[in-house]
């Protein structure tokens, strides 16, 4: 069952997933590519986090009090987990994404892709 919040999160975290993949589709530079693949990433952090959430929910803590509570009182810790790893793997894409423009900009002097995908073709002639 979802909630409004819930609904409303998701529709958030489509949008910002629709304006990451317009970014990634529109720009020709690598710095904008890199910004929109980043975009995307945090727009599925908010989607596993969304579907986490339980009204009312408790921390899946099992002592005192709480230990008596049916299982669906408390939040799934699962998705956090792989919000958090999402998370780490999409900083270090970034980081990769990053370093390789840096190193195509010192051999080809830009980070346009279309620039650089000409100077590549005309130095195989």
């Amino acid at each position: 069952m979802v909630s409004d919040i819930q609904t409303l999160t998701l529709l958030a975290a489509g949008v910002i997933f629709a304006v990451g993949l317009f970014g990634l589709l529109v720009h020709r530079d690598l710095i904008n590519i890199c910004i929109s693949m980043s975009v995307m990433e945090s727009s599925l952090v908010i989607v596993l986090a969304a579907l986490a959430w339980v009204p009312g929910g408790a921390a899946p803590i099992l002592e005192g009090p709480l230990g008596e509570l049916p299982a669906g009182a408390f939040v799934d810790p699962l998705p956090h987990a792989l919000a958090l790893t999402a998370i780490v793997i999409g900083a270090g894409l970034l980081a990769i994404a990053l370093a390789l423009s840096v190193v195509l900009y010192r051999r080809f002097g830009t980070t346009d892709l279309s620039r650089i995908f000409r100077e590549i073709h005309r130095q195989e002639e």
